[in-house]
């Protein structure tokens, strides 16, 4: 089955969005003095057969008219930003067609396949993701996971692989999972997109070189090349401050192919890159509609599931890292729903599954592009996906006849507009492990791959946190009235402080016979911190001293009970209850590890 029954596709996303809704019969409404006649009279049935007056029939004229008009008229804003946003929509899907030749070649398949993966990925990520603007196409880093699965058992097994890879993602939606990107770092996000920066950066700087010799292009290729670049980059600055009727992409590709052309230069085209076989065109390069022809076996399953699983987190990751740059950029009042986000690409991935495809993820400089061009809304990237989709169709030809260089200068302009220039100012006025996190995300970004430069940037900063944490649990001593031994304790006490917490008292030199540990100021926040204090209260006990807890939540109360091994406190360790003074937190999330206990939280 061909992929123009698109309605099939979307009664099955929508069904997977927002379940199924049965059709809802519309309640007619009368006046009320016409529902009180249960049969209509013969002097009403004659009225009701009677020719209308002259009067009667211009008023319904003028009503038809007065409602004609208000149907047909729009608000000229709203005119404008639908046009803004269809043009933009346009314009990237004109930027995709390199990326996706290229990601195709990468993954080890036929370059159409990475065309509709982006046609495809580009609409229902568009239609139910969760931010506007976003750009979701075929994707370097998902098709370096997917390489290896190509080569050894080929394309049919690649297309399980993306389609099981949506069904995690759709998973990781329902679950809530999209929420963990909050935990990343703003070192983590800095280094992320300056490593972006330059691996986009480094694509297009291939174009320069001959394919045959790893050199540069030289002679007239190459000067029309860089003359090409050059002029693209220039247009893209001058167009704006001309008009705003158009894009200034789209003005750009049209003035730099028309100069390629008006002239005969000699400029590599898509036509160069792609091959003719790809921008042929016709209804017959339609992809196909169906389950990928594998064995449904475990061992199929174990062959696919590990590349699933990466591509799957790969892609989320890029996506919502995406969706919070985007965020920042479109000050609309609007924050993006990371769980949208996550359903939307896994239903991308999915169909792309079902119609043969690469998959992919959402693409940071395509979504830049968009968002610069003022496609903010969804429908720019639905116009994305279906001006890609129909000039693949109707336009192969033409469009691949545009040069290489014109996407190159614009692709370089977005790479220098996302490179934060402003991150190397903050050397020497940031911590230096902050320093230290942006670079090494970046190197990791440049070398490995994007989901390692996160993992690796996120664990730095969790443990540098966690160690400056660590030394920040202290305590002040002095004896009371009663003449007991009094230590206040100030920060926070957890698996790394608990070390610290132990060295802050010795026990020994201790002569009274009570001692206090008040906890206002601090807060128990574990398991090893429930354990620590049970432990120096032990000592305590061993020493004939007798420990009084003071200002713990009403959970560490309960709990520390519970780590004793369920049968309370002993006699030297007295918990100190004060119901309008004790702070109110919960240490352990997992309560129902103690035993059944329930958290006195609300």
């Amino acid at each position: 089955m061909r992929l123009p029954t698109l309605a099939l596709c979307l009664t099955l996303a929508a069904s997977v969005t927002h379940g199924f809704q049965p059709p809802t019969t519309t309640r007619q409404h009368f006046p009320r003095s016409l529902k009180k006649i249960s049969q209509p009279s013969k002097g009403l049935a004659l009225l009701a057969q009677a020719e209308p007056s002259d009067l009667a029939k211009n008023t319904r004229l003028e009503n038809l008219t007065r409602n004609a008009k208000k149907m047909l008229s729009q608000d000229p804003d709203k005119l404008a930003s639908a046009k803004t946003q269809v043009l933009s929509g346009a314009t990237v899907s004109l930027a995709m067609i390199p990326e996706a030749v290229g990601f195709s070649f990468v993954a080890g398949v036929n370059p159409i396949v990475g065309l509709w993966s982006a046609v495809i990925m580009g609409f229902f990520a568009a239609a139910f993701g969760g931010r506007p603007g976003i750009i979701t196409g075929a994707s370097g880093a998902c098709a370096v996971v997917v390489t290896s699965l190509v080569a050894a058992h080929g394309p049919v097994y690649l297309s399980a692989c993306v389609l099981l890879a949506g069904v995690l993602q759709m998973l990781a939606g329902l679950g809530g999972l999209g929420k963990w990107i909050r935990l990343v770092p703003h070192p983590v996000m800095l280094g992320f997109v300056n490593g972006l920066a330059i691996v986009m950066t480094k694509a297009q700087l291939t174009h320069f070189l001959n394919p045959a010799t790893g050199t540069l292009l030289g002679g007239a290729k190459g000067v029309t090349m860089i003359g090409l670049t050059a002029a693209s980059m220039i247009f893209m600055k001058a167009i704006p401050r001309l008009t705003k009727a158009i894009p200034a992409s789209l003005g750009t590709i049209v003035l730099t192919t028309a100069i390629s052309k008006g002239f005969n230069l000699p400029a590599k085209t898509l036509i160069d890159i792609a091959g003719a076989e790809t921008f042929r065109g016709g209804l017959s390069i339609l992809p196909s509609l169906s389950i990928p022809a594998i064995p449904f076996t475990l061992k199929s399953l174990a062959i696919i599931f590990p590349y699933a699983l990466t591509m799957a987190t790969v892609g989320l990751i890029e996506s919502l890292l995406t969706l919070q740059l985007v965020d920042g950029m479109v000050e609309d009042g609007k924050r993006g729903s990371t769980s949208k986000e996550c359903r939307g690409q896994g239903l991308g991935n999915f169909f792309s599954g079902l119609t043969g495809g690469m998959g992919g993820c959402a693409l940071i400089g395509q979504s830049l592009m968009n968002v610069e061009s003022g496609g903010s809304k969804k429908l720019a990237g639905i116009s994305m996906s279906l001006a890609l989709g129909t000039g693949i169709i109707f336009a192969a030809p033409l469009l691949g006849q545009i040069p290489i260089a014109a996407l190159v200068g614009i692709m370089l302009l977005v790479c220098q507009q996302t490179f934060n220039w402003s991150s190397l100012r903050l050397f020497g006025k940031i911590p230096k492990l902050d320093t230290a996190i942006i670079v090494l995300v970046s190197w990791i970004t440049v070398v490995e791959d994007l989901a390692q430069a996160v993992v690796a940037g996120t664990i730095m900063s969790a443990l540098s946190f966690a160690w400056k944490q660590s030394t920040q649990i202290f305590c002040s001593s002095n004896v009371n009235e009663k003449g007991w031994k009094e230590f206040k304790l100030t920060g926070p006490l957890f698996f790394g402080s608990t070390q610290k917490f132990d060295r802050l008292f010795d026990v020994k030199s201790i002569t009274e016979t009570d001692v206090v540990l008040d906890f206002m100021e601090s807060r128990v926040y574990d398991h090893s911190a429930l354990v620590a204090i049970n432990d120096l209260s032990d000592k305590f006990g061993e020493a004939g001293k007798t420990v009084h807890l003071r200002h713990l939540s009403p959970d560490c109360q309960v709990l520390l009970g519970k780590v004793h091994g369920g049968e309370g406190t002993p006699p030297y360790e007295l918990i100190e209850s004060d119901g309008e003074s004790d702070p109110v937190y919960e240490p352990v999330e997992e309560s129902n590890l103690y035993g059944g206990y329930t958290s006195n939280i609300l």
